[in-house]
């Protein structure tokens, strides 16, 4: 099953039949409404989250301006701690890359961190197509793998589910997978972590080959970083003989110094935690048998649209983002459509500015995400970068409507106007010739004001759908011109 789901139908597709779901959307509002509650207050403790949130917000930009310059040094610093990087410019060299890896240890399985990045190339698929079974340990991706389901949040990938379902998944998956859960298996969080954890021991310890991602990369030294709550990544970075980690260019931070700010800000975003239960660090190899961590690590740097995204100067700074899903759990919209909707391993207010960038806006889904949103502002509150989601959402609402096929004209490059917004632009013209026209803008709204009785309640054509859901605001009896000028012309005139 594909990591990005294109070929989904467009986000108000999707999330009309989302929200019929009562199931979900009951999962999704006890879940969102909790973890946002215990943020508010995890962040409420620390007087200076505005500075935090700044210098969170200065260090990615700063780091961003200067990649190419970072992304040497991390090379550089890896190289000299005895790990090898590899170059990926898109999720197909990347699964290349990674799957001959792997080939070349002569295994056919590999455990896995929970990995955004791994998701986004869809590198489970291609493993399987290569004869190579890829493991999830993280709680919530194996309830997914074993569902044969999709991640529909960022931090809780399976936030949809309720712990009955989840019951119900292991029940009927884990002997398939290997270890089978108990027969009298439960729904209490316990029994259903114990089995959990029963499940992934053995695939720990007979694994030789790890594979993750990282939330963060230090240029200086070369240090890869990964928080996480349970202590699974750990058993995958520590185990295996070999290690390959799929990272984004954009993860990288300059200094030891930077990290200390995210080490503040995510946690207390993401969890609403004042530290990562777990934070793994680790630079290159290890010396002997007997230390842990791998004896062969992989670095494999990841573009696949990071670099056409750096040079939209809006659309950048997406790339901040630090993963914590803050956003998610405040969206209004994403509480009641779920994550499927969005068609993307980046759900939300995030993956609605994040997958079109990455993915561009020529498919249905892709160029229906800019408009998954209320721009109530609300992801932009909590952001812990300072991304303006919604100045992006605006942005790229104007990229889809403008942005059909480029086309080279001289030395100008001009977007070919994309097909279903021909009544936009002409209701935009109109609007903007009367503007600049006040006689024309006046008769028209004495025209407005005096033919209100035969007004239609709701708009023909394709405008049937927006008013559907809304009540068209009603034309005053007299223009406001006119008011001003009845109530206030004598009298300012008399002066």
């Amino acid at each position: 099953m594909s990591g990005t789901f294109v070929g989904m139908p467009a986000f108000p597709v999707a999330a009309h039949e989302a929200v019929g779901n009562t199931t979900l959307r009951a999962n999704l509002r006890h879940a969102t409404h909790t973890i946002r509650d215990k943020r508010a207050k995890a962040v409420a403790e620390l007087d200076d989250w505005a500075l935090l949130r700044e210098a969170g917000k200065q260090i990615k930009d700063h780091t961003l301006r200067h990649l190419d310059t970072y992304l040497v040094q991390l090379e550089e610093a890896v190289t000299a701690a005895g790990g090898v990087v590899h170059w990926a410019a898109d999720a197909a060299e990347a699964n290349r890359i990674v799957t001959r890896l792997v080939k070349e240890t002569g295994e056919s399985e590999v455990v896995k961190v929970k990995s955004m990045a791994t998701q986004e190339i869809g590198l489970n698929e291609a493993l399987e197509e290569a004869g190579i079974a890829a493991y999830e340990t993280d709680l919530a991706e194996l309830i997914v793998q074993l569902g044969h389901d999709r991640p529909s949040h960022i931090l809780v990938p399976a936030i949809h589910r309720n712990r009955g379902e989840i019951r119900d998944i292991f029940a009927k998956e884990m002997g398939e997978w290997g270890r089978p859960a108990p027969e009298d298996l439960t729904d209490t969080p316990a029994e259903l972590a114990e089995a959990a954890r029963l499940h992934l021991r053995e695939k720990f310890l007979r694994a030789k080959v790890g594979i993750s991602g990282a939330n963060f990369m230090v240029a200086e030294t070369g240090t890869l970083v990964v928080v996480e709550s349970e202590g699974n990544g750990r058993m995958c970075l520590t185990l295996p003989e070999t290690l390959i980690s799929v990272v984004g260019i954009e993860k990288i931070v300059p200094t030891w110094r930077d990290l200390e700010v995210f080490l503040q800000t995510l946690p207390r975003s993401s969890t609403a935690e004042r530290m990562n239960p777990y934070t793994s660090m680790w630079t290159g190899t290890s010396d002997t048998e007997t230390a842990d961590g791998p004896r062969a690590f992989h670095l494999v740097l990841l573009d696949n649209g990071r670099t056409d995204t750096l040079a939209d100067e809006v659309g950048r700074q997406a790339l901040r983002c630090i993963r914590c899903s803050a956003c998610l759990n405040v969206c209004p919209v994403y509480e009641r459509a779920g994550g499927h909707a969005y068609g993307s391993v980046y759900p939300g207010p995030i993956g609605a500015i994040l997958s079109p960038q990455l993915r561009g806006t020529t498919s249905e889904i892709d160029a229906s995400l800019p408009y998954a949103s209320s721009l109530c502002g609300a992801c932009y509150e909590v952001c812990p970068v300072a991304i303006d989601i919604p100045e992006v959402l605006v942005h790229l609402r104007e990229r889809v409507v403008q942005g059909g096929p480029a086309t080279r004209q001289g030395n100008r490059v001009v977007l070919k106007p994309a097909k279903g917004h021909a009544a936009e632009r002409a209701a935009m013209r109109a609007a903007g010739w009367a503007f600049v026209h006040p006689g024309a803008l006046r008769a028209g709204q004495r025209v407005a004001s005096r033919t209100r009785r035969f007004h239609p309640r709701t708009l023909p054509g394709p405008g049937r759908a927006w008013s559907a859901t809304r009540d068209l605001p009603q034309v005053p009896a007299e223009p406001f011109r006119d008011w001003w000028q009845r109530t206030h012309g004598k009298k300012e005139s008399g002066k």
